[in-house]
Protein backbone atom coordinates (compact mmCIF):
# COMPACT_ATOMS: atom_id res chain seq x y z
CA UNK A 1 0.00 0.00 0.00
CA UNK A 2 1.33 3.54 -1.27
CA UNK A 3 1.00 6.49 1.14
CA UNK A 4 0.16 9.56 -0.19
CA UNK A 5 3.20 11.75 -0.01
CA UNK A 6 2.52 15.37 -0.60
CA UNK A 7 5.50 16.87 -1.98
CA UNK A 8 6.73 20.17 0.73
CA UNK A 9 6.91 23.26 -1.17
CA UNK A 10 10.27 25.01 -0.36
CA UNK A 11 10.35 29.02 -0.43
CA UNK A 12 13.59 31.58 -0.58
CA UNK A 13 13.81 34.79 -0.28
CA UNK A 14 16.81 37.33 0.20
CA UNK A 15 17.59 40.36 1.99
CA UNK A 16 19.51 42.17 3.78
CA UNK A 17 17.33 42.83 6.96
CA UNK A 18 19.23 45.79 8.18
CA UNK A 19 16.99 47.46 10.85
CA UNK A 20 14.55 44.80 10.66
CA UNK A 21 11.30 46.58 10.90
CA UNK A 22 7.06 45.46 9.57
CA UNK A 23 7.71 45.58 6.18
CA UNK A 24 10.53 42.77 6.47
CA UNK A 25 7.90 41.17 8.80
CA UNK A 26 5.04 41.16 6.25
CA UNK A 27 7.14 39.83 3.81
CA UNK A 28 8.27 36.82 5.66
CA UNK A 29 5.02 36.28 7.25
CA UNK A 30 3.00 36.54 3.87
CA UNK A 31 5.89 34.55 2.33
CA UNK A 32 5.54 31.58 5.07
CA UNK A 33 1.37 31.25 3.99
CA UNK A 34 2.32 30.11 0.46
CA UNK A 35 5.01 27.56 1.17
CA UNK A 36 5.58 24.63 3.78
CA UNK A 37 9.57 25.66 4.32
CA UNK A 38 10.64 29.41 4.12
CA UNK A 39 14.57 29.67 3.91
CA UNK A 40 15.52 33.09 4.07
CA UNK A 41 19.11 34.53 2.64
CA UNK A 42 20.88 37.04 5.23
CA UNK A 43 23.44 39.55 2.91
CA UNK A 44 26.99 39.01 4.78
CA UNK A 45 28.30 42.72 4.90
CA UNK A 46 30.44 42.28 2.39
CA UNK A 47 28.09 41.86 -0.21
CA UNK A 48 26.62 44.93 0.94
CA UNK A 49 29.73 47.13 1.30
CA UNK A 50 29.70 46.02 -2.46
CA UNK A 51 26.26 47.16 -3.40
CA UNK A 52 27.83 50.79 -1.93
CA UNK A 53 25.88 50.37 1.12
CA UNK A 54 26.76 50.15 5.16
CA UNK A 55 24.95 47.98 7.29
CA UNK A 56 24.27 49.32 10.50
CA UNK A 57 24.07 45.74 12.27
CA UNK A 58 26.28 43.12 11.33
CA UNK A 59 25.71 39.99 9.72
CA UNK A 60 26.07 38.04 12.68
CA UNK A 61 23.22 39.76 14.18
CA UNK A 62 21.02 40.04 11.41
CA UNK A 63 21.10 36.46 10.74
CA UNK A 64 20.51 35.70 14.38
CA UNK A 65 17.39 38.29 14.40
CA UNK A 66 15.95 36.23 11.00
CA UNK A 67 16.61 32.74 12.15
CA UNK A 68 14.71 33.74 15.35
CA UNK A 69 11.55 34.45 13.78
CA UNK A 70 8.90 32.39 13.93
CA UNK A 71 7.25 31.77 10.07
CA UNK A 72 11.47 31.10 9.20
CA UNK A 73 12.83 27.87 8.97
CA UNK A 74 16.17 28.45 8.22
CA UNK A 75 18.57 31.32 7.48
CA UNK A 76 21.56 31.15 5.65
CA UNK A 77 24.14 33.58 4.13
CA UNK A 78 23.59 34.91 0.96
CA UNK A 79 27.07 35.24 -0.55
CA UNK A 80 26.17 36.83 -4.19
CA UNK A 81 23.27 38.44 -6.49
CA UNK A 82 22.20 34.81 -7.53
CA UNK A 83 19.12 33.91 -6.45
CA UNK A 84 18.61 31.45 -9.51
CA UNK A 85 21.57 28.74 -8.03
CA UNK A 86 20.62 29.41 -4.75
CA UNK A 87 17.18 28.12 -5.41
CA UNK A 88 18.43 25.18 -7.35
CA UNK A 89 20.88 24.69 -4.24
CA UNK A 90 17.97 24.31 -1.83
CA UNK A 91 15.48 22.83 -3.39
CA UNK A 92 12.87 25.53 -3.90
CA UNK A 93 10.35 26.11 -6.24
CA UNK A 94 8.88 29.84 -5.42
CA UNK A 95 11.04 32.87 -4.92
CA UNK A 96 9.44 35.84 -3.13
CA UNK A 97 10.17 39.05 -3.83
CA UNK A 98 9.30 42.73 -2.95
CA UNK A 99 7.06 44.42 -5.78
CA UNK A 100 9.14 46.88 -6.56
CA UNK A 101 11.28 44.85 -9.08
CA UNK A 102 8.22 43.49 -10.84
CA UNK A 103 8.04 44.75 -14.88
CA UNK A 104 11.78 45.91 -14.71
CA UNK A 105 13.90 44.41 -17.42
CA UNK A 106 16.51 42.41 -15.52
CA UNK A 107 13.19 40.74 -13.77
CA UNK A 108 11.91 40.21 -16.93
CA UNK A 109 14.48 38.35 -17.87
CA UNK A 110 14.87 36.52 -14.18
CA UNK A 111 11.42 35.39 -14.81
CA UNK A 112 12.27 33.78 -17.88
CA UNK A 113 14.76 31.63 -16.01
CA UNK A 114 13.41 30.96 -12.89
CA UNK A 115 10.52 29.32 -15.47
CA UNK A 116 12.59 27.57 -16.82
CA UNK A 117 14.10 26.03 -13.92
CA UNK A 118 10.50 25.30 -12.75
CA UNK A 119 10.58 28.15 -10.18
CA UNK A 120 7.38 30.46 -9.50
CA UNK A 121 8.08 33.90 -8.92
CA UNK A 122 5.81 35.81 -6.42
CA UNK A 123 5.46 39.47 -5.85
CA UNK A 124 4.72 41.23 -2.24
CA UNK A 125 3.74 44.66 -2.19
CA UNK A 126 6.43 46.77 -1.08
CA UNK A 127 5.66 48.15 2.38
CA UNK A 128 5.29 51.88 1.19
CA UNK A 129 7.10 54.68 3.78
CA UNK A 130 8.94 52.08 6.14
CA UNK A 131 12.52 51.31 4.65
CA UNK A 132 15.65 50.39 6.47
CA UNK A 133 17.51 53.26 4.17
CA UNK A 134 14.39 55.83 5.46
CA UNK A 135 15.50 54.88 9.19
CA UNK A 136 18.86 55.21 9.03
CA UNK A 137 18.07 58.79 7.47
CA UNK A 138 15.91 59.44 10.20
CA UNK A 139 18.49 58.41 12.88
CA UNK A 140 21.87 60.24 10.85
CA UNK A 141 19.28 63.24 11.17
CA UNK A 142 18.47 62.94 15.03
CA UNK A 143 22.47 62.34 15.65
CA UNK A 144 23.25 64.80 13.71
CA UNK A 145 21.23 67.34 15.98
CA UNK A 146 23.03 66.66 18.61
Amino acid sequence: MEENKKEIVIGYTAGVFDLFHIGHLTLLKNAKGLCDKLIVGVTVDELVTYKGKNPMIPFSDRIEIVRNIKCVDAAVPQYDMDKLTMCKKLGATILFVGDDWYGTDKWKEYEKHFSEAGIRIVYFPYTHGVSSTKITEALTAVRDKD
